[in-house]
């Protein structure tokens, strides 16, 4: 194969999917000539498993990529059939949004604004090596012979990596549905010193609707109130012809045909090497593992408005094909059910993310970043998280700027990738809300407040968005003072409206804050009360009435979070030599080696790193004389 030279770029992006979606729109938005290279050009951001966005923890990263000026949440907003509030009923810190998404149109909308904004190029090739020179990338290099050439890479090949399929007994060389894999790459990455694993993840067969007995299964509305992931979507768009999910469940004869053909499923007859999800298991694997109960929940999902598909949530599976069906036709309302298509495992490659940075540029190689489902994580949700990141600091390292980070106490995003850096993942990794230790102030509701002035110094959010935030800010604030301005008397007037919704009656006059942290009391109650408008904005008296509310909890939260910087601002050198620092535990040694903290924080997260090992550290590098690996 004769190689060629094509243009040069500022920055290269390989794949089209949701890592690489945020990652491209990134760098060109960030004014750099941009190239995005896909596999197909059907694929870009398309879902090959669940057509949803959001959920616990996923969703407030979806809130977050859109306060940075990511395309995530806006485009969800175009194209969803039902939105749902999660966790109403519990505390601010767990409640998430989720949307049922037109599977199609969000591919459509995705791939129209690449094709619509300035200085991105969108481009159908298979990469097969990077350019490398001196230990820096320069490039990439296309099955065709193409060389595209740029100042710094960004590799999101999602599932593709090596990617191969498996149907009970059947197995084959494929990317997600059923798409030609990206084989060479990985061999390429292998060559290049990378430590790759394989993965697998799966995904469940697909119904026709008109075989569905609805009246069998449970309805699962949409919300009537109007919600939104863009902070720019406005509450007059909220679509109210929704589309309802539905809940049914599987039963001991569902169970019992899993059970007399597990020796045909690939993951228990040794074909299937990868790891699974552990939260995001196989049905096979769920019946097998949670011997002792009788059913598990089944969710049926349309995949869009203009379809009959019918997506057969939490029934993933890569038996073969009839005993799927066997098994679909033993769930009530899929007795007659019509499989369209089945459901499958795939096996890929990913790296080790212990080889990556905090900007999630690799280790090894410089210029060359990485993100997404290549570096161990499950979901569209945290590989849009990442590529964001990785796309932002693609850019900056074109411009030859500082890299951009997240902190565990600023984003969910920050968690996910210092999770990967430092922990790494021995299975494909899900975003947990029981991951962030600082989730009280990582909520779906504040997620702007974090994060727009990020977005807007990045160049992301336009003057004019910034402008809208900091009027929302300045609202906030007067809302809080009109509040603690406000004394509400022990009325006969008050006194019976308190009861009426459950409350102590007042002893004395109050301020309307203090009433405010009362549990059933609501900003709507001392505006009802009072008279008193404390804020036309339901956004705004959200935020008011959270920090009033959980002020004590809050407050507890920030003073864990000075002693995190404290600690954050204690950089260990790039260049030590562990082997020189007498004390250490051998565990403790081998993972510093492995892993390379950046700062005493990070390695105080590392498992297997003890108090003492932390504190030995920490009084070498205090003694400035530190040993320095020999190169």
């Amino acid at each position: 194969m004769r190689e060629y030279d094509t243009n040069e770029y500022d920055v290269i992006v390989v794949g089209a999917g949701h890592a690489g979606s945020e990652a491209a729109l990134a760098s060109a938005r960030m004014g750099l000539n941009t190239l995005v290279v896909t596999i197909g050009l059907d694929m870009v951001a398309f879902m090959p498993c669940n057509p949803s966005v959001g959920g616990p923890a996923k969703g407030i990263v979806v809130r977050e990529i859109d306060a940075l000026g990511g395309q995530m949440g806006r485009n969800i907003d175009a194209t969803y059939i039902q939105m749902r509030m999660l966790n109403t009923g519990k505390g601010p810190a767990v409640r998430a949004l989720r949307a049922q998404a037109d599977k199609n149109k969000y591919h459509d909308e995705m791939k129209r604004t690449i094709e619509d904004t300035p200085n991105l190029t969108l481009r159908q090739a298979i990469v097969d090596e990077l350019i490398v020179e001196d230990g820096v990338c320069k490039g990439v290099v296309t099955n065709t012979g193409a060389r595209y050439h740029a100042k710094s890479v960004v590799l999101t090949t999602g599932t593709a990596a090596r990617g191969r399929i498996f149907i009970g007994e059947l197995n084959y060389s494929a990317g997600p549905n059923n798409t030609i894999p990206a084989v060479k790459l990985s061999e390429n990455l292998e060559k290049l010193g990378f430590k790759l694993r394989r993965f697998k993840t799966g995904t469940p067969p697909r119904v026709n609707k008109n075989t569905i007995d609805f009246s069998k299964t449970e309805e699962e509305p949409g919300d009537e109130t109007p919600r939104h992931f863009s902070y720019e979507t406005s509450d007059a768009d909220y679509l109210r012809d929704q589309i309802s999910c539905w809940m049914t469940y599987t039963n001991p004869v569902t169970h019992d045909i899993i059970n007399e053909n597990l020796e045909r499923s690939p993951m228990y007859s040794g074909q299937i090497v990868g790891v699974g999800p552990r939260y995001c298991p196989s049905i096979e694997t769920k019946v097998e593992r949670f011997a002792d109960k009788d059913r598990h929940q089944i969710f049926l999902e349309p995949e869009g408005r203009n379809t009959d598909e019918y997506y057969v949530g939490d029934f993933s599976t890569s038996m073969p094909e009839e005993i799927q069906l066997k098994m679909l036709h033993s769930v009530a309302g899929l007795e007659h059910a019509e499989m369209m298509r089945p459901g499958y495992a795939i096996e890929y490659d990913v790296i080790d993310p212990w080889q990556l940075t905090h900007t999630l540029e690799t280790k090894n190689i410089k210029n060359l970043f990485a993100a997404g489902q290549m570096n161990g994580t499950s979901g569209y949700e945290e590989a849009a998280g990442q590529g964001l990141i990785a796309g932002i600091n693609a850019a900056l390292r074109a411009q030859g700027k500082e890299g951009f980070t997240l902190g565990r106490d600023e984003a969910y995003i920050g968690v996910l990738i210092d999770d990967l850096v430092t922990k790494g993942t021995e299975e494909p990794y899900r975003l947990l809300t029981s991951r962030a230790e600082y989730r009280l102030i990582l909520r779906h509701d504040n997620a702007d407040l974090r994060l727009t002035p990020y977005g807007h110094e990045l160049g992301l959010i336009s003057d004019e968005r910034y402008q809208k935030f900091e009027e929302k800010k300045r609202e906030i604030e007067a809302a809080k003072k009109k509040l603690a301005s406000i004394t509400i008397h022990p009325t006969d007037e008050v006194q019976e409206y308190l009861e009426n919704i459950g409350e102590d009656k007042l002893s004395a006059g109050l301020k309307a804050d203090v009433l405010l942290r009362r549990p059933r009391v609501k900003i709507d109650d001392i505006e009802k009360i009072t008279g008193e408008t404390i804020s036309d904005d339901r956004y705004v008296k959200e935020q008011v009435e959270i920090n009033i509310k959980y002020a004590g909890y809050i407050k507890k939260e920030k003073i864990r979070i000075d002693r995190l910087h404290r600690q954050e601002a204690k950089k260990i050198p790039a260049d030590i030599d562990y082997n020189a620092i007498e004390g250490l535990a051998t565990e403790a040694r081998q993972k510093f080696e492995k892993i390379h903290p950046e700062t005493l924080a990070q390695a105080e997260r590392i498992s297997g790193v003890n108090p003492a090992d932390l504190a030995i550290l920490s009084v070498y590098i205090q003694n400035g004389r530190y040993s320095k690996v020999k190169k």
